[in-house]
């Protein structure tokens, strides 16, 4: 069972990261108003803005990783998710299992997690969209937005400059 959830985690990544990136007209958002797109499964969009995250939970983390230090602030990636109806703690069960997140930035670099490695059921980490580091601003290099993934022992991850997060889900 285990090998064939990471073969299909393994093929949902082959495919989706070989396929082309497309841009919408929300991810060229208007300069200097950061935003971010969501993708549902649906295929519906959302584009969300620093208001719409000032109106979810804050997060906190301290984090030391290769060139990554400092005390990043931001939103659970799984509250992110739950605006555009991702597959969630008890509803996250049978063919839900196959979905999968990806997040990508701006210069095209792309990360891939399974829905189930960051829901609450499944573990204690709690994945950040962070967007001030060290009480501050991300910098221009890092932001606007940044993944962080606590407890991982490389910080391959941890995106930055985030602009786009779709779920899939794999065949």
């Amino acid at each position: 069972m285990r090998l064939n959830r990471r073969r299909a985690i393994a093929f949902a990544a082959a495919v989706t990261l070989s396929t082309p990136l497309t841009l919408t007209a929300q991810s060229a958002a208007v300069a200097g108003a950061p935003s971010l797109t969501l993708v549902g499964l649906d295929g519906r969009t959302r584009s969300v803005t620093p208001a719409d995250l000032a109106h979810l939970a804050r997060h906190d983390t301290t984090v030391s990783a290769h060139d990554v230090t400092g005390r990043y602030s931001g939103v659970a990636l799984t509250d992110l998710l739950a605006i555009v109806n991702a597959p969630l703690a008890d509803s996250l069960r049978g063919r839900s299992l196959a979905t999968y997140v990806l997040v990508e930035a701006s210069d095209g670099y792309r990360v891939l997690f399974s829905i189930a490695e960051l829901d609450s059921k499944f573990t204690d980490r709690v994945v950040i969209l962070a967007d001030k580091k060290d009480g501050q601003p991300l910098p221009a290099a890092e932001g606007p937005y940044r993944l962080i993934v606590p407890g991982e022992k490389r910080p391959a991850r941890w995106a930055r400059q985030v602009t786009r997060i779709s779920l899939g889900r794999a065949p």
